[in-house]
């Protein structure tokens, strides 16, 4: 059976491998006061200071033109560099749009004058965007938003709501799929793309707190936002293109993979040099490191695509799927071994870091696309429907 998905076993090349021991050093004595509780929040652990020293080492954007402040590097470089970052539990959130989406986006469908306006930024770790997707009432429903931009004497009138945004309180711009024409029955005909300058009159951003007592996600609402004509990104109209590879640009990279590895390397520190360590948790630490070895090897077959300029949006969408799961499955699996082994429920430093994972973890399935949506792209890969 001839399946329209393939991955193949890949090498990191030794010139991109070779990155990995600096920005390790580097991470080694940035984050050396960070404990394990705090860096397992890597996602969402916002530090701009960080993200431009980042910047200033041309870790940040490795993948665009040097013409635009980037490195010219491949995706080998960048997962290099990502892969790092989220073993040692980087704050990574002040960055982490622009750089893995935003500013490819830009790059592949913005003006000269945008990118020459935003992409150097980005690059330098000093210009922060969130992205502006989800919508109340629409659950995945991603064509039916109903946000819209109109056309102006000046330039677009924007009204509407955008929900679960990152630290959209925090970020610079947001780039926006909104309607330009038409109406929600019109589904994917009339959408486009804008980036939105936050501080603009009229926005109104308001922080969401989760179980964990974090704040990271906000709801947007728009109230007759003066856009510029240059807000446009691409062709009107073809925002749902737009955004489906902006999305693969979302699900392509290492971090679908990473999540609680903070949490499974404290577990594994915990364990080291024990004697009460049963057969079971040995078990579990074989069951976790062997699934994301597999994952892992899955993920640098996705940037080898990527690589040789081929789009693995099926194959990224997998990876993603499969990544989830083993990421929720970490602190469930950890902690049935702590509740059956006393001494270990008695480690501070441990039960903390798992307390903030196995609250957060349920997002790891909704962020980039529900597990329902990303079976159906799978199965519409497969030509199942």
């Amino acid at each position: 059976m001839n399946l329209p998905i393939s991955l193949e076993l890949t090498r990191i090349p030794a010139e991109d491998e070779a990155l990995r021991a600096p920005v390790r050093g580097f991470l080694k004595r940035a984050l050396a006061t960070l404990p394990p509780e705090a860096r397992a929040r890597s996602w969402f652990g916002f530090d701009a200071a960080f993200s431009r020293s980042l910047g200033e080492k041309g870790w940040i954007g490795l993948t665009l033109p040097k013409a635009y402040g980037g490195q010219a590097r491949g995706a080998f470089a960048r997962f290099v560099v990502v892969e790092e970052l989220l073993n040692a539990g980087a704050p990574v959130a002040a960055h982490w749009i622009a750089d893995r989406q935003s500013g490819p986006l830009i790059l592949r469908y913005g003006t000269e004058g945008q990118r020459q306006q935003y992409l150097p930024e980005i690059c330098r770790g000093n210009l922060f965007f969130c992205i502006g997707m989800s919508e109340p009432n629409t659950g995945s429903d991603l064509a039916s938003v109903r946000s819209s931009a109109k056309r102006t004497s000046g330039g677009w009138c924007l009204n509407g709501q955008k929900i679960w945004t990152t630290y959209a309180d925090k970020a610079h711009y947001m780039i926006a799929l909104v309607r330009t024409s038409g109406t929600a029955a019109d589904r994917h005909r009339g959408l486009s793309q804008m980036i939105i300058d936050l501080s603009a009159p009229g926005i109104d951003i308001r922080p969401i707190f989760d179980l964990t007592g974090d704040a990271h996600f906000c709801e947007v609402h728009f109230k007759d936002v003066e856009l510029p004509f240059e807000a446009l990104i691409g062709e009107e109209g073809a925002g749902w293109e737009q955004v489906m590879a902006e999305l693969a640009f979302e699900r392509s990279g290492p971090e679908r993979i990473y999540s609680s590895v903070v949490l499974l390397n404290t577990w594994l520190e915990t364990l080291r040099g024990r004697r009460d360590v049963d057969g079971a948790a040995r078990a579990a630490v074989g069951r976790m490191v062997g699934e994301l070895a597999v994952l892992r090897a899955m993920s640098i077959a996705v940037a080898g695509k990527l690589a040789k300029s081929e789009s693995p949006a099926v194959e990224a969408t997998v990876v993603k799927d499969m990544g989830a799961s083993f990421e929720q499955s970490v602190p469930t699996l950890i902690a049935d071994i702590v509740g059956n082994t006393p001494s270990l429920a008695l480690d501070p430093v441990l039960y903390r870091t798992l307390q903030y994972v196995s609250q957060i973890c349920p997002s790891f399935s909704l962020r980039g696309g529900t597990r329902e949506i990303l079976r159906g792209v799978i199965a519409r890969g497969l030509g199942l429907r």
